[in-house]
């Protein structure tokens, strides 16, 4: 069973890629300065995939990059893959 804790960070770091999906997307209506693509790549692979995945549906937001239309969704699946073997075979 996955802990309390790791569960309450998976849902904080989603929370946090969705909401800078939208500050991205709304700074590039502006014309501002935006947030590094690494940064956003950062958020999702630190276990927020899933809400930037979310945001980026949401706020129609990097949607023409072939790097976050093919990518979010693969970490993803390996994130799924690994919580799943973590929980699985090493408990």
């Amino acid at each position: 069973m996955i802990d309390l804790e790791i569960l309450l960070y998976l849902i904080v770091a989603n929370i946090i890629g969705f909401i800078f999906m939208g500050i991205d997307k709304r700074k590039a209506k502006k014309g501002e300065w935006r947030l590094p693509e690494r940064t956003l790549w950062g958020i999702a692979i630190l276990g927020g995939a899933i809400g930037s995945l979310l945001g980026m549906k949401t706020f129609r937001h990097k949607t023409k990059h072939r790097s976050f239309v093919i990518g979010l969704p693969l970490i993803i699946i390996f994130q799924v893959v690994f919580f799943v073997y973590i929980n699985v075979f090493l408990s």
